[in-house]
């Protein structure tokens, strides 16, 4: 019977499916053993890698065994007995020797010197000197008593501050008690005309009653030389506050140290010029550190401190007009009027006063 084409293409394919997978499986063995040797190859060329050894460890000395002390006896010994070195003797005090009594001898006589023989004078050297008459005797010469040494005076109590400006140098003569040359007359008044025209100088800040109390006080002649501005080192006050401040607590036995005082608008009225009992007793001022320049010195303080303000043009200009009148009053010493002078340009020892801001200029040229 004939086999049908169908088995037979069938048939045919198995065994051409047969055949390659019979080749490919070759070839895979072939690969599979191919790359096994490579790898057995490259195996062998790599070098193992190097194992890491532990590092040993340092061997430390062994401690040496240290020498132990011999076991202590059971039995104790006896303990040493101690000797004292033997008590040295007590000083004995020093005796001193005896005072030789012996006796001095006595003193020998001195030979006496045989008398001097002198030749008998001749006649003819012999002269007698005649006897001075009472006219011819000299007469006592007097001299006149030495002069004491002047001596510094030292300053006042009481006495402003003193630091500041060096101050400018002052000669002082002293030749003995002044003499006294009578009271000085007030100035005349000269009358005003009709309704205040004519006449004499007009003062704005110089009242009358101040005027008067000038006047009255008892000015010697040529005593007053200097007129020595002040600045009061407050921003208030007048001439009661001051006189209780020197009394009660400088301690001041005249109470204020100065002659006038001028105020500025605070205590008292700006340009108020205010006397104290120092001018109308004619006594020394305080206000100075010296008592001759206290006893020849007019003090004039401005209430204000001209370290930091400046003074008022009231108070300048009643200044003006008190100096133009007491040089008036008080006249003039040995030959000149009064000088003014700046507390710090005339005090022996330094001070500020009056102030950094003080118008000196100003003082210079118009006195």
């Amino acid at each position: 019977m004939p086999v049908p084409r169908v088995h037979v293409f069938f048939l045919s394919g198995l065994a051409l499916l047969t055949s390659v997978g019979s080749v490919l499986h070759a070839q895979v063995s072939a690969e599979e053993a191919r790359k096994r040797e490579l790898f057995l190859r490259a195996r062998e060329t790599i070098a193992p890698e190097p194992v890491a050894t532990p590092r040993p460890e340092p061997v430390r000395p062994k401690p040496r065994p240290r020498p132990t002390a011999p076991p202590a006896s059971t039995v104790e010994k006896p303990p040493e007995p101690l000797v004292l070195p033997p008590p040295k003797p007590a000083a004995t005090p020093r005796q001193m020797p005896a005072p030789r009594s012996t006796p001095k001898p006595p003193p020998t006589p001195r030979p006496e010197p045989p008398p001097l023989v002198l030749p008998p004078p001749s006649e003819e050297k012999t002269r007698t000197a005649p006897l001075p008459t009472p006219e011819e005797t000299p007469k006592e010469i007097k001299l006149p008593p030495p002069r004491e040494p002047a001596t510094p005076t030292p300053p006042p109590r009481g006495s402003e501050r003193e630091s500041g400006a060096p101050a400018a140098p002052i000669v002082v003569e002293k030749s003995g008690q002044a003499e006294d040359e009578g009271l000085a007359p007030p100035p005349k008044r000269e009358r005003r005309g009709l309704f205040g025209w004519g006449g004499g100088p007009s003062y704005r800040y110089l009242s009358r009653s101040v005027r008067d109390a000038i006047d009255r006080a008892p000015v010697k002649r040529g005593r007053w030389q200097y007129v020595i501005v002040h600045n009061s080192g407050t921003r208030q006050g007048n001439a009661r506050i001051f006189a209780n401040y020197h009394r009660n607590v400088r301690k001041m036995k005249n109470g204020l140290a100065y002659h006038f005082v001028i105020g500025n608008g605070t205590s008292s009225g700006d340009g108020e010029i205010e006397i104290g009992p120092r001018w109308t007793r004619q006594i020394n001022g305080g206000h100075v550190a010296s008592d001759y320049l206290n006893n020849i010195g007019i003090g004039i303080c401005f209430v204000g401190d001209f370290n930091r303000d400046i003074p008022t043009r009231a108070q300048l200009a009643a200044l003006e007009e008190l100096i133009t009148y007491l040089r008036k009053r008080v006249g003039r010493s040995k030959g000149r009027v009064l000088v003014v002078k700046a507390h710090r340009e005339i005090n022996p020892k330094p001070t500020d006063c009056p102030g950094n801001r003080f118008p000196y200029r100003w003082l210079h040229r118009t006195f």
